[in-house]
């Protein structure tokens, strides 16, 4: 992967690519993915270390290995900024997910009905504790929506700033009033309000049942573009395979 053209991204969140990573392929067949759940195609520890479960790549946030291992080496990046002191769950994945991937239509369709139900930052929490993969996807989309929000109103670098102070021993919460000037609550409801216009006046215009149908389309659009895709990237890895092994042969 080009990870100079990577670096940019980080450097804008006020974080800095990792200098080494340890990159494991695990198959489903391992101890380590048996023990994983099944929804997990990525895991970083602590600030050199990502496993990733190549198998189980398709859907949103992630749907290449390039875009998992950029999702972790976010991960890795903000454990070396905040030096491995321990940040919530809904500030990595979000901060990876507006790094490292950002979100689709369909994903945006599913945010702004998500968003609408103006959900409190405990309910994000819960959200990714759940076993269901849907509840996984929406934990993903609000916590990227608020970091976005939160990037936007107060420096793409803030991120950075925060992990930084987490580092120097503030508390999170402290280190994110001392940067935004707000509480983590306040901001998430700052964030919802953005999307609420949108989800007032689309029930009426459509209906709620063809709005969802809209959603479903949308998704299954995406469904089949990501499919096609991987199918793609598959035929080509399957093409460079012959050829390394037809020249090795010629050798």
């Amino acid at each position: 992967m080009d990870t100079a053209s990577f670096a940019g991204p980080l450097t804008r969140a006020g974080l800095e690519l990792p200098r080494r990573a340890q990159l494991t392929l695990v198959p489903n067949d391992d101890l380590r993915a048996r023990v994983t759940p099944a929804w997990v195609a990525g895991q970083a520890f602590s600030t050199d270390v990502i496993f990733v479960f190549p198998e189980r790549i398709s859907s949103y946030p992630h749907d290449s290995l390039e875009t998992v291992v950029r999702h972790e080496l976010v991960h890795l990046a903000l454990n070396i900024r905040a030096q491995d002191k321990p940040l919530p769950r809904w500030f990595h994945e979000g901060v990876a997910v507006s790094v490292a991937s950002g979100w689709d239509l369909a994903a945006q369709a599913r945010l702004m009905w998500a968003a609408a139900r103006e959900p409190a930052i405990q309910d994000v929490s819960s959200l990714f504790q759940s076993d269901v993969h849907s509840d996984k996807t929406t934990a993903y989309l609000l916590a990227a929506a608020l970091v976005e929000d939160i990037r936007g109103r107060h420096g793409a670098a803030v991120p950075g700033a925060i992990a930084g102070r987490v580092a120097r021993g503030a508390m999170f919460d402290v280190a994110f009033a001392a940067e935004t000037g707000e509480s983590v609550e306040q901001a998430t409801t700052r964030a919802w309000a953005a999307y609420r216009g949108w989800t007032q006046w689309l029930p009426v215009v459509t209906g709620s049942s063809s709005l969802w149908g809209l959603i479903l389309a949308i998704a299954g659009l995406a469904f089949i573009v990501r499919r096609r895709r991987r199918a793609q990237r598959r035929r080509q890895w399957e093409e460079e395979e012959r050829e390394d092994i037809e020249s090795g042969d010629q050798g």
